[in-house]
């Protein structure tokens, strides 16, 4: 079970929790668990730049979709894509300086079941594996990665797999992502979503739940084992009692 755990003091507390319980939770990795921002931003604006491309138009879009998709939508009629992705990957494995969680991440996983939560990335297994041992991580007990999936996200096809591997149905999943590709892909599969807001945030979320990072959140198993989310006063969005399958209305939720 997990414990009612504080993540900002270190002690049970008992906030409002949202009306709903939940199944599992499914937490995208980049902006979301840890934040690999300014690396990501580099190697891909070293890469643009190598090819003549706009790195802006590149880095508005990267963030949230797997390394291939993206190259292929900026691919010039020369470029093996392939083979430009696994370079790109492998500039990013070899750079981890900078890359941390984001505030109290590992707190809050550590007091989750094993059996109840995942990590669904775009992020191709070996490079995910290496961020989150950098950022100080727990390993995941699911990584569902890029090369696990046909359609990549804002495809739901991540996120429903993640939910099928743990036993259980996606709409009775908390999906915590910061992207609107990844947003878009929760959203699709019916499950319901937090945004983490820690590396940027984006008005078209202002109608969802949404978090800076993971300070004052905490956690319960109710006596069926689903999981309890409460919240701190830092949480914004709807109302705990509005959020029920993913329906969401205007609203706070507070301590």
């Amino acid at each position: 079970m997990c414990a009612d755990f504080d993540a900002r003091k270190g002690l049970t507390t008992a906030p409002h929790p949202l009306a709903r319980s939940f199944a599992a939770f499914l937490f995208d990795m980049d902006g979301t668990l840890l934040d690999s921002t300014a690396v990501a931003n580099r190697v891909w604006r070293d890469w643009a730049e190598s090819h003549g491309l706009d790195a802006d138009q590149v880095l508005a879009v990267l963030h949230g979709v797997r390394v291939r998709d993206t190259v292929q939508r900026f691919a010039t009629d020369a470029m093996d894509v392939d083979r430009e992705a696994e370079r790109i990957t492998a500039a990013e494995i070899a750079q981890v300086d900078g890359i941390a969680e984001i505030a109290r991440a590992r707190a809050f996983l550590d007091s989750l079941p094993r059996d109840r939560w995942a990590v669904v990335t775009s992020a191709p297994q070996a490079l995910a594996t290496r961020r989150i041992e950098a950022a100080g991580l727990p390993s995941p007990p699911l990584l569902v990665a890029a090369e696990d999936i046909v359609n990549g996200k804002p495809a739901p096809d991540c996120y429903i797999a993640a939910a099928k591997a743990l036993g259980v149905e996606i709409r009775d999943c908390l999906v915590w992502e910061d992207a609107p590709a990844g947003i878009a892909a929760s959203e699709a599969a019916g499950a319901t979503v937090i945004v983490v807001e820690a590396t940027h945030g984006d008005p078209d979320n202002a109608g969802r739940l949404r978090i800076t990072d993971f300070r004052g959140l905490s956690c319960s198993a109710d006596a069926d084992g689903m999981l309890r989310l409460y919240g701190a006063s830092q949480a914004r969005g709807p109302s705990p009692d509005c959020i029920e399958s993913g329906k969401m209305s205007e609203g706070r939720l507070t301590a």
